[in-house]
């Protein structure tokens, strides 16, 4: 019952943190215009996301724009949509294997060697998507921090980590606590001799004596 208890928390765990994954990957705020220094008072607030930006101006009307051209768009947005858009697709098929292989469903309970490989399965794959979410966003992030620390960048450009970045920090960080603890519900096969069986050169009880 441990195990299966144990499945279940991993999955849930890793279901929420693939539906954060969606949030975040869709979200405009994946940076936000920064007000440290000198640049307190502005007329507008600039969002970066990787499928648009917003501006809302100081009336309260937002306006976005999606980006027109993949190959105009900086190398950070292109990588880092790839690899969540990744990390999505491996999820959603984590999640179906996991299905699959867990032991509170029905799918293969008459082999239940291969169910228990199957939930391993599905618990690596999880892993690896939230590998995938968790490369993408420290990538992002790092970049904002860079250009926000660099002196070349004029202050009304820099920029600092939005919304979106954080929850798909903790989307990552979620993933991967939910697929190991899949994996380690596998339970794990019993190396060597049993304890309790007689040894025939020490002559235990069941030795047949002649």
């Amino acid at each position: 019952m441990a195990n299966v208890g144990l499945q279940l928390l991993g999955f849930v765990l890793a279901f929420l943190g693939f539906i954060g994954s969606v949030v975040a990957t869709v979200m405009v705020e994946w940076k936000a215009s920064s007000y440290a220094g000198d640049n307190i008072i502005t007329a507008q607030a600039m969002y970066e996301g990787l499928w648009k930006t917003c501006a809302m101006q100081s009336t309260g009307n937002i306006v976005c724009q999606v980006y027109n051209s993949i190959l105009q768009l900086p190398a950070i947005v292109v990588g880092t949509r790839g690899l969540m858009l990744a990390d999505i697709l491996v999820c959603f098929v984590a999640i179906i294997v996991a299905t699959v292989g867990m032991k509170c469903t029905t799918c293969l309970s008459n082999e239940p060697e291969l169910k228990s490989k199957v939930a391993l399965a599905g618990g690596i794959l999880f892993i690896i998507a939230g590998l995938l979410a968790l490369v993408g966003t420290c990538w992002y992030g790092h970049r904002i921090a860079q250009d926000f620390y660099n002196p070349f960048t004029p202050t009304n450009a820099r920029f600092e980590f939005g919304s979106a970045l954080f929850i798909g920090w903790g989307a990552a960080c979620t993933i991967i606590i939910g697929g190991a603890f899949i994996c380690c519900s596998h339970p794990r096969k019993n190396s060597g001799r049993p304890h309790n069986t007689p040894s025939r050169s020490t002559g235990q009880p069941g030795k047949d004596y002649v």
